[in-house]
């Protein structure tokens, strides 16, 4: 679907302020003994520049390169206008200033041919990983000695618990169980109730509850 140009105040106003300073720029460097087609191509070539500095600004703001040559256009394309203004004899236009009208075309090509070939910013890695650090952590890591397996017991069938004993936790239970376990496997005879009363740091009755389901002394 095509757009339809509206009239826009804005943009009336830029069309008349390039038209202007365009003829500013042309009557500047014909004056300084750029006459014909060449006084016509001065402007434009300011102007170019110009645009392709601003371009380049806007996709890389950290390139001193385009800060570099968007300020000689503006100053060029700035200097042009404040000296058609009447502070500057077109008549006898100084020696100075026809150097730099004749010079600046071989300025503008090389601005233009580095702006265009300057290479854009490198994107910032969206997840950065620190592989020092994690080659480092390996290098220090130290390996844990493997324990040695523990034989498995048939495990014994709980009897019930007397009526006055509480009720014990499956998984306080299972808890004890494996400590009891682990006692018999590294001492080779069963944890006595007292010691296993004392390591989990339980009241006397729930203690005894459990020494009893397990079967211990």
């Amino acid at each position: 679907m095509t757009r339809s140009l509206r009239p826009d105040a804005v943009l009336i106003q830029a069309v008349i302020a390039g038209a202007l300073s365009f003829a500013h720029l042309h009557d500047l460097a014909d004056a300084a003994g750029q006459s014909g087609w060449k006084a016509w191509a001065y402007p434009i070539s300011v102007d170019l520049l110009l645009v392709a500095a601003w371009r380049r600004l806007r996709t890389a703001r950290r390139d001193r390169s385009a800060w570099t040559w968007f300020t000689i256009a503006l100053c060029a394309s700035l200097g042009a206008n404040i000296a058609t203004a009447g502070l500057l004899d077109l008549e006898h236009v100084p020696a100075w200033l026809r150097i730099l009208v004749a010079g600046w075309p071989a300025l503008a090509f090389l601005g233009g041919t580095l702006l265009v070939h300057s290479p854009d910013e490198p994107a910032a890695p969206a997840h950065a990983v620190d592989e020092p650090a994690a080659l480092d952590v390996d290098m220090h890591r130290v390996d844990e000695p493997t324990p040695a397996p523990v034989p498995e017991l048939a495990p014994a069938t709980p009897e019930a618990p007397p009526a006055d004993v509480p009720a014990v936790p499956v998984a306080l239970l299972d808890h004890a169980r494996k400590i009891a376990d682990a006692h018999r496997a590294s001492s080779g005879s069963p944890m006595p109730a007292d010691a296993l009363s004392a390591r989990l740091q339980l009241p006397a009755p729930m203690a005894n509850a459990i020494a009893v389901q397990l079967q211990l002394a």
